[in-house]
């Protein structure tokens, strides 16, 4: 079986899945009320970031932590209507090119995944019509079908993607050679390293560096 991983941000989705949730959480009707709290908690390990004192992967994860928190006890349901209404936005930005290679991947009926570091909960609203696989991501805990941040997320990121995919597919023969993988980031690095197909998208100052001495594919 022949596979076809695609990342979300900065690939099929040329923007940044975490700035889109901020400016929707901060202009909601719903829910603005809640965005001054999340930006007081997320202040000071930004801040600790940007002076180096905060690895990056820790910001991350703790970012999409203390996002999630400013929607304790709402139904699962309504988190649901909350992601679905950046359906329309997200898809005016999906990567033509990139959405094209996958369509292709699907008619050579490949295996295609879909693995980010978003909420899975976004990534299956956001991606409607477009059929996957699978779909990899960081999941919302939900206790009585409500949010439940006691349960700290698992984010999905850099060599934790490598982890997820290994073991979602874990008992399958993979051919691995003639498999593709599609990324921006330098931390998609062990993904891309797992394919005889990489493919750098738009790829940061590091990946681009890499993806030129190995002869990889640049999108």
């Amino acid at each position: 079986m022949r596979v076809a991983i695609f990342d979300f941000d900065g690939t099929l989705y040329a923007e940044e899945t975490f700035k889109l949730l901020m400016n929707h959480l901060k202009e909601h009707p719903l829910y603005q009320t809640k965005y001054k709290r999340f930006y007081r908690s997320i202040v000071p390990p930004y801040i600790a970031n940007k002076i180096r004192l905060y690895p990056d992967a820790k910001m991350k994860a703790r970012s999409m932590q203390l996002y999630i928190e400013a929607f304790d006890g709402i139904a699962e349901k309504e988190m649901v209507t909350y992601f679905d209404e950046l359906t329309t936005a997200v898809q005016k930005d999906f990567n033509q090119t990139v959405l094209a290679r996958l369509e292709k991947h699907q008619a050579e009926n490949i295996h295609i995944l879909l693995v980010s570091g978003a909420y899975t909960q976004f990534l299956h609203q956001v991606t409607a019509g477009i059929s996957f696989n699978q779909i990899i991501g960081t999941e919302i805990f939900y206790k009585d079908s409500k949010v439940d941040t006691k349960t700290f997320i698992d984010h999905v990121n850099g060599t934790r993607k490598t982890e997820h995919i290994l073991q979602a597919l874990e008992g399958q023969p993979i051919d691995w050679e003639n498999s593709y993988a599609y990324g921006d980031s330098f931390s998609d690095l062990p993904v891309l390293e797992l394919v005889g197909n990489p493919i750098a998208v738009k790829p940061e100052e590091k990946l681009l560096n890499v993806a030129k001495e190995r002869g990889w594919e640049i999108i």
